[in-house]
């Protein structure tokens, strides 16, 4: 392994990101006493002379291999990661240093997570670095860096290979450089739609820059403390519903519905994952509304309703936006919160958690054994959305399930030891390791976890970056 190349690609990684803080602070310049002007001046400089000199200093590469794809991966979220909270260290006040670095690493896994206790104190230009770097987060700080990589096609291949998984690449044909040009498209076009809805339903255009950037990413940042409470206005949840339900969706299948150029198209409806997904949200949705209406959480059928598809489709797609305080919501629909934030959106999306492909593709592989079980002379074949599924990618699903889960475990108990109550810390654990944020107990949709003991907050940096990264590169990076 060559350390150089590391070195050089993180470099890229760092210019990216001084771009954003740059922005940020500019956007501090314009507003009146805002006074993260100079932490984001510096950590700008900091980040950009870092970064230059890594990419100044290091000869172009020609060549790499798969395990230094693994390494650039982990080490340009790192870099991404350290260099990002930077800005919360210098402008301190909540922001201790465990902190800086939880917030940082909540934004670019885009968990949403945050140790604030008063996000509204905390001035613009800070504010808009925080959803900033969830943006960033949310396409993938790697992807970007394939497309300064002019002419290396085995580079190209080698980072969004690591980078990706095979499922969030599967609609689209073209190369691996047409790939990334085609996730940034659909989520800046998403993200500017959602924009222009939100500003138009009655939101100011800073408000409506935030929720669109986090709802697109899946983040669930808010600059407002109650969330998306504080508007109570059924327009602007209907549009963050739909921003976030295409925020889940992967933006292979969406794009290729819409603009199939000259190769295959395919259709979003007839996609096996797509509608089991939806129909899981619906049923989810119906069996809450029905709860909350029943034990009278709700005065009117349709208040329930609005409250529970909000409420599913932030946690299912791990937004975390709030609409209500749902540690007070029945075991039951807690209960089906959990499982929510346990399975989420779609493959080569912004959403976290286990992704429903697996889950289909595992459910599928499930039914045929029971068959063969009944009839072992009959061959049967594992098809999702009209392809045919290998054994290899059978076992890759579900060695990701258990080694997910074995995580979930290991938070859970850390947290546990660390002094936290069960509750909060099984939902701390399967939160950060879902990129979802808000769970239940302390660290409840109108919660924070600012209470989570150092350690806990430390481990749960760990969960979250395995999480965005979907365990694979974080394991291999270290393989020898």
């Amino acid at each position: 392994m060559r350390p150089f190349v590391i070195i050089r690609h993180c470099g890229i990684s760092l210019l990216i990101i001084s771009a954003l803080i740059l922005l940020s602070a500019l956007i501090a310049l314009f507003e009146p006493a805002d006074n993260s002007l100079w932490p984001l001046t510096f950590s700008f400089l900091a980040t950009f002379a870092c970064g230059f000199a890594a990419v100044r200093y290091t000869r172009p590469i020609y060549y790499i291999y798969v395990r230094e794809g693994y390494a650039i991966v982990l080490a340009s979220w790192i870099a991404s990661w350290l260099f990002g909270a930077l800005p919360y260290l210098i402008y301190g006040g909540e922001f201790t240093f465990v902190n800086s670095l939880f917030e940082s690493m909540s934004g670019f896994t885009t968990t949403g997570a945050s140790i604030l206790n008063d996000i509204e104190a905390l001035p613009a230009g800070l504010q808009f670095w925080r959803i900033a770097s969830a943006w960033i987060g949310g396409i993938g700080v790697v992807l970007l860096i394939t497309l300064a990589i002019p002419d290396d096609r085995n580079g190209q291949v080698i980072l969004v290979s690591t980078e990706t998984s095979s499922l969030a690449r599967e609609y689209f044909k073209g190369g691996k450089r047409g790939f990334v040009r085609m996730m940034l498209i659909t989520y800046t076009s998403i993200t500017l739609i959602s924009f222009i809805c939100l500003k138009l339903a009655g939101m100011g255009w800073f408000d409506a820059l935030i929720h669109a950037m986090s709802a697109c990413s899946t983040c669930g940042f808010s600059n407002k403390n109650s969330s998306i409470a504080f508007f109570d206005n059924p327009l602007i949840e209907t549009i963050l519903v739909l921003s976030m339900l295409f925020g889940a969706v992967n933006f292979t299948l969406l794009y290729s519905t819409i603009i199939p150029g000259r190769r295959k198209r395919f259709y979003i409806f007839k996609s096996d994952v797509f509608r089991v997904f939806m129909i899981l949200l619906a049923i989810a949705t119906l069996f809450i509304t029905v709860n909350l209406r029943n034990r009278m959480m709700s005065d009117t059928t349709g208040g329930a309703f609005r409250q529970a598809i909000f409420q599913t489709v932030s946690i299912a797609t791990t937004t975390g936006f709030a609409t209500a305080d749902t540690n007070v919501w029945p075991d039951f629909s807690i209960g089906i919160l959990i499982m929510c934030s346990l399975i989420c959106g779609c493959a080569g999306s912004t959403s976290g958690g286990i992704k429903i492909d697996r889950i289909v593709l595992i459910g599928k592989q499930i039914h045929f054994q029971f068959h063969q079980f009944r009839d072992p002379y009959v061959v049967r074949r594992n098809r999702v959305d009209g392809r045919l599924r290998n054994p290899v990618e059978i076992n890759q699903a579900g060695l990701f399930i258990l080694m997910y889960f074995a995580l979930i475990f290991v938070g859970v108990e850390f947290n546990t030891i660390a002094g936290m109550d069960f509750r909060s810390g099984i939902s701390a654990a399967i939160a950060c390791m879902g990129n979802v944020g808000p769970g239940f107990g302390d660290v409840g949709s109108f919660g924070n976890y600012s209470s989570m003991p150092v350690a806990a907050k430390l481990f749960s940096i760990v969960l979250m970056l395995a999480g965005r990264l979907e365990i694979y590169p974080l394991i291999l990076s270290f393989r020898k």
